[in-house]
Formats: C-alpha cells, structure tokens, sequence
C-alpha cells in the first residue's frame, strides 16, 4: 500500500501547515507539497507579497519553492486526491461550549477533514494528524476512515501521529534542524511501512537517530506533555518571582544559578508576566481534562496549577501597576510596548498583553499601545473579546511610533521582549512623559540602575525596589 512519497497534501495554511510545508518542499525537491485551507483569503496571501504569517526565514523558502515544487490551492478535493501522504493541520481549539467547555480540545475541524479525506480519497493514503491533538483522537480519524474503506475496497487508511514541536519565533530553524521528529504510527505491518514512508521524507534532512518512532498514543501524549512541561517551568520560576519581590531577591539571579545545575538547565526560566501563545494554555487544559476524564484528579489538579499560576501572575502585574500610580489609573495614558505574545511573531493569541490590558481598562485606564508586527486590527479583536467592542473604541489608541506611544503617559508597561525596546532613547522618552513617570518591566528587558538614573520609577518582576522594606518572616500573612 505505501510505498515513496512523491505528493503531499497538508489540510490547513496557518502557523503549522504553512512553515513546515515550506521547509518540507525546500528541503526535498523530489516532492510536490500543495498546502490547502477552506479560507480562500488565506490562501490567496499564501500566493502574494505579504505572506499572512510573520515568521524569520519564511519568506525566503516559500519564495525560493513557490510555483516550483511547492503549490497553495483552495481546490481541497482535487489536492486529496492526487496525494499519496495528507497532514492535518487544522485549528483544535479549545471547547467554548457544552461537555468540557474551557478545557477539552475541540475536535469539530480535525473530523471535518476526515470525512473529507473519506470522501475525495480515491486510493490508498497515509493520513498524518500534525495539529495537537488528544491522546485517541488518532482512533477518531481512523473509525471515519475505516468506515468509507468498508464501503469502497480501492480505498485503504493508515493514520500517523507526528506532532510539531515548533516555536514561533524559530519555527524555521526547528524545522531545518529538530531536536527530534516524533512519528507514531500502528503496530501493524502496515502501520510499520507508513511510518517508513514518513521517516523517508524525513530523512531527506533529518539524521536518522534525531527520528523517533512509538506506537500512536505515546506520540499524541507525548507532544501534550512536552508543551506542559514547558509551562510548568514557566509558572514554577514565576512563582518565585512574587517571593524574590517580596524577600528582596533578584529572580534574575535565583534563575541564574539555579540554571547552573546541568540537571535543571538553564531554559525557560525567565520570569515574565506570564505565558502566551496557541499552545502552552491549550495542551495544558487538555491534559487536565484528559487526566479528569481517566479520574485522575490528583494529577489534573496538579497541570491546572500551572494555568492558576500563569493566570495570577498577569492578574498580579497589573495590580502592581495601578497600586503604583497611586492606585487610580482612569483617565491616564499608559503607553504598552508589546501586544504579540512573545518576539519575533504577530501572534497575539493568548497574549498575556491582553489579558494586563484588560485589567487596566476595567480602571479606565487609557491605553496607547505599540507593536511592531502586529496589525491593529487583531489587537481590537482581541481586547473586544476580553472587555467590550465600546469600552475598546473609547480607551484604547493604537501607535506605529513607540515615541508618539510614550509622549504624555504616566507609565510605560513593556509586554512583549521585542530586542528594538533595549534601543530607543528612554532619556527622551522619559522627557517627554507625566512626572513622576514610571517603567514596568514585564520582561525584564531593562536594568533597574540605568532606568532610575534616567529618573524613572522602576517596577521590574522579581525584583523588589530599593525603597521597598522587606517582608519581616515573624509576619504571618
């Protein structure tokens, strides 16, 4: 049934779909790669100038393979058929509604394309799920599949899990250079040939040991628990941020060290005012509900605690704001440096920008916000759906000038760590600001000695203010 690779088709154009098809196509030229979405818009971005995701490199390769070997089609039937490996790569959301709502993975796209890949099949194809996914969601996919092959013998299914362990930002270059490719496929004869198939793609730029294969459930959990595990470290050194500040520690200095044990290492341990993105929030949630549908309590109290954490830590920042600007910020102008989730992206989803904003608005605060990659529209859409569409229009102004964003605030909040923040003239900035004019490093991107030379109240996370006095331990709270 399997055999090379000559065609593949991925089902869905966005941050996932688009990246490592561009890669795929770039780095294997014996391989046509047509990319296909339901959202002819995105599509036709896809073919023009401006591609419609922001991502260092991506231009470059999709430019270089475009109209080569490397296609973009709204034609999802036609694309289906021709191909001999189909990734799905759609959106799973997490549920807004009934049955797990707020935590379990949305699967309503991820089985739409099933039935899609069901009906326009024709023949034999390898499917690969690469959106993230529950664990079983694999055996979803294959009961839909397997349905339409009882019906029609020219059809047979093998169904892959090989999840994307991009991030944004890097995507590029974790793409041309993985820690590891994850494949999980079938115990079976024919499960055991797809997954060849797919390693030989692979293979094509990845060395073979950096290439994992499992059976499919530890694949689909796997990239589930890795996203956790990063967020955890996240939450765990943000929670020691609100001790350092308290204690008068530096959490610079605590990660630093603690960085220093080859056993604990030095990765995600910057403090910052939370975790953002597509997926941290997302995988986090799902695991919870995976863990509370299998009546592990225990172990799902203990992930929804990273979001708990993540959650207070954005709630705690903007208290932190308002207590400082003598606890009323209606009417003021706060300039907000940052709206993607983190550098190097336009991401905004989750954004831990919107959720500082909308605590300042629910004060009145009036907001003048900066962001180098991303649209003003998508940060009204998204600050609409955390206050209202109204309160929106009358608070917030949007900035393509971070000196403009600054002039008459009485406070500066940096929420994203764009390297352009370190390079502007803060002795300006500072001039052209209400006094006594305030700095919040969200992000620690400044140091506190240089900003308050400059004049400013300086407010970094983790870090108490030398004009502070430290918690007395006797003190119980």
């Amino acid at each position: 049934q399997t055999g090379v690779v000559r065609r593949i088709t991925c089902v869905g154009a966005g941050y996932v779909g688009g990246p490592t098809c561009a890669m795929i196509a770039n780095k294997c030229p014996h391989i046509t790669v047509t990319v296909v979405d339901m959202n002819t818009l995105k599509i036709e971005e896809w073919n023009s100038e401006k591609l419609p995701i922001f991502e260092p490199g991506l231009e470059e390769i999709v430019k270089r393979c475009r109209g080569k070997n490397l296609f973009f089609s709204s034609d999802i039937p036609k694309s289906i058929r021709e191909a001999d490996l189909i990734f799905i790569s759609v959106n799973t959301p997490t549920k807004m509604y009934g049955k797990g709502k707020g935590m379990a993975p949305d699967l309503k796209y991820v089985e739409s394309v099933a039935r899609n890949i069901a009906e326009h099949a024709g023949g034999p194809k390898i499917v690969v799920e690469k959106s993230t996914v529950p664990v079983k969601a694999a055996e979803s996919i294959l009961s839909i599949l397997r349905d339409a092959q009882r019906t029609n013998h020219n059809l047979a299914f093998q169904v892959l899990s090989n999840p994307e362990f991009l991030a944004e930002g890097t995507a590029m270059g974790d793409l041309a250079n993985p820690d590891r490719v994850l494949i999980g496929g079938e115990n079976s004869e024919e499960g055991k040939k797809a997954v060849a198939a797919l390693v030989e793609v692979y293979s094509s730029w990845v060395a073979r040991e950096r290439i994992i294969t499992t059976n499919t459930w530890s694949s689909e959990l796997s990239k589930l628990v890795a996203n956790a595990f990063l967020a955890q470290r996240i939450s765990s050194i943000n929670s020691i941020s609100a001790i350092c500040e308290a204690t008068g520690a530096d959490v610079s200095e605590v990660a630093h060290a603690v960085g220093f044990d080859s056993r604990i290492g030095n990765k995600f341990l910057n403090a910052s005012v939370g975790f953002g993105g597509s997926c941290f929030q997302k995988d986090v949630l799902s695991l919870v509900y995976l863990c509370e549908s299998l009546h592990l309590n225990k172990v799902a109290e203990y992930w929804h605690g990273v979001i708990e954490i993540n959650n207070w830590q954005r709630r705690r920042f903007a208290d932190q704001i308002i207590a400082e600007l003598f606890n009323t910020v209606a009417g003021k102008k706060i300039a907000i440096l940052g709206f993607a989730f983190k550098k190097n992206t336009g991401d905004t989803r989750e954004s831990s920008a919107i959720h500082v904003c909308g605590h300042l608005m629910e004060e009145e605060a009036r907001l003048a916000i900066y962001d180098p990659k991303v649209e003003e529209k998508q940060m009204r859409i998204e600050l609409a759906s955390e206050t209202s569409k109204d309160r929106v229009e009358k608070l917030v102004s949007v900035f393509s000038d971070p000196y403009e964003a600054a002039k008459d605030a009485h406070a500066i909040v940096v929420l994203t760590e764009w390297d352009e923040f370190k390079t502007y003239d803060y002795s300006r900035i500072y001039g052209s600001m209400v006094h006594p004019a305030a700095l919040f490093d969200g992000r620690l991107l400044f140091k506190r000695k240089e900003m308050e030379s400059l004049g400013f109240r300086f407010f970094g996370i983790g870090s108490a203010p030398n004009h502070v006095t430290k918690v007395g331990f006797a003190a119980s709270s």
